[in-house]
């Protein structure tokens, strides 16, 4: 089996989603369903075929999580001896070149990808550049807008 990288925040996060599955919502959709066969005719139920559909959903995103989880090599980089090279799961403050505008990113596992946070997936193009070099470096990158070029400020493992 091929092993994911996932940091150990995301690691956390599944599995809590996966506690909430199990205990919460797992139970819930099963209580609606009994309920909804109590009311009678299963054909022209809606409630139940809702739950059922509900159900199903559950299901399978617990079976998606354990998979996931399974296959995860959760990597801790603040266990890591920082060198100034970026890696995975390093926190890069990066300076565009050509405006002079500073940024940071840490580079994450494809799930735990979210933009808006400041995470870019490890199959990124700005991390594929950027895994590898180190505090000072610079690197260009084809993005959608255009070639990026972009300095390495600072690299932490945090």
């Amino acid at each position: 089996m091929k092993k994911v990288p996932m940091t150990n925040t995301g690691a956390k996060h599944l599995e809590r989603e996966l506690h909430e599955l199990k205990t919460i919502k797992r139970p819930q959709v099963i209580d609606a369903i009994a309920e909804a066969r109590a009311h009678g005719d299963l054909k022209e139920n809606a409630e139940y075929h809702a739950a059922k559909e509900s159900q199903s959903f559950i299901e399978g995103r617990i079976a998606e999580i354990e998979n996931k989880l399974v296959a995860a090599q959760i990597i801790d980089v603040s266990k890591i001896p920082n060198h100034g090279k970026v890696i995975f799961g390093a926190t890069i403050q990066l300076i565009n070149t050509k405006t002079n505008e500073t940024f940071a990113y840490q580079i994450v596992g494809e799930d735990e990808a979210d933009i808006k946070q400041s995470k870019i997936s490890v199959a990124s193009p700005i991390a594929r550049a950027l895994i590898g070099k180190e505090e000072g470096d610079t690197v260009d990158v084809k993005t959608p807008a255009g070639l990026l070029n972009l300095e390495i400020d600072k690299v932490e493992y945090i």
